[in-house]
């Protein structure tokens, strides 16, 4: 996996987390987006602590 993947990895990693934050503090937060976004957040860790392995 080379550097400029890995960047856009954590660029979408840091966009997921703003709209997490943003549906957290709504009024009445959707449960089942944030559920999902923390899910996406967590695959994303997952493929960039594997990524960041392999690169060394």
């Amino acid at each position: 996996m080379n550097i400029n993947h890995l960047s856009a990895l954590r660029s979408k990693h840091a966009d997921l987390e703003q709209k997490l934050e943003h549906e957290e503090n709504r009024p009445f937060p959707d449960t089942n987006v944030i559920l999902s976004l923390k899910k996406q957040k967590l695959h994303l860790k997952d493929v960039l602590m594997q990524g960041s392995a392999l690169t060394g």
